[in-house]
Order: C-alpha cells, then structure tokens, then sequence
C-alpha cells in the first residue's frame, strides 16, 4: 500500500506557490550553508594537523637537541676532571720546585749534572738487558 502511495506522489505534480518556493529556496540554503560549513571544518582541520605536526616536529627535533648537549656535556664534565687533576699535579710540582734539595736531585737525574769533585758512573740497567735477551730467544 505504501508503493502506491509513493507511486502516486511521484506522479503527483507539485503546486507552484510562494509557500513552496520559499521552502525551497530555504531548503536550497541550507545545503549551501553545510556544504560551506563542511569546507570551513575541512580547512580548519587541515590547519589544526599542520600546526600539530609543526609543534611535535619541533618538540622532537628539541629532544635530541638536549640528549645530544647532555651526551656533550658528560664529556666535558669528564674533560674538566681531567685538567682539574693535571692542574693539581702541576700545583704539586710546582711546590716541589720551589725547593733546592728537589731541583739538585732532578738535575743529578735528569742531566746528569754533578757537585764538585763528583764524578758520575752511569750503570746500566739489568731490566732492559734481561728483555733484549728475552726478546732474541723467541
């Protein structure tokens, strides 16, 4: 029964009347109003993901900047040590020079160099003969 109904209304012309042309062109205007409605979400969407993108680009691009300043900064934290230990040695040396008796014995030592009425025997050392004699019978 609802075919024929439908059958019927199909075949049934419609009035032109000013009632039904302006529901017409209200109905007209709103699928014009949703079709503009679905551009602007579709550009703003659009917008919104670049933006996001943007920012966790950024972000990430951030992370690695810090992990890499982390990374050099343990090394340099490992550097600083290191002349902190050598500049301590240094100062230590440093005292150490200060005295004649230190000086006197590095020179006798390093340059051989002698008092007076001082003569010097250089002996050699059995280590590095034993090697040499080591390092032949292989």
């Amino acid at each position: 029964m609802e075919k024929k109904q439908q059958r019927k209304s199909v075949s049934v012309a419609s009035i032109e009347t000013d009632y039904v042309r302006s529901m017409q062109k209200k109905e007209n205007w709103r699928q014009t109003q949703k079709k503009r409605l679905r551009k602007k979400l579709i550009i703003y969407t659009v917008i919104l993901i670049i933006t996001f993108g943007g920012l966790i680009q950024t972000y990430i691009s951030q992370k690695k900047d810090i992990a890499a300043k982390e990374a050099q900064k343990i090394e340099m934290l490992a550097e600083l040590e290191q002349v902190q230990e050598q500049q301590k040695q240094l100062k230590r040396q440093l005292i150490k020079l200060d005295d004649d008796d230190y000086i006197a014995k590095l020179a006798r030592k390093e340059y051989f160099l002698s008092n007076q009425h001082e003569i010097i025997f250089s002996i050699p050392e059995f280590k590095k003969e034993k090697d040499k004699k080591s390092d032949g019978k292989e």
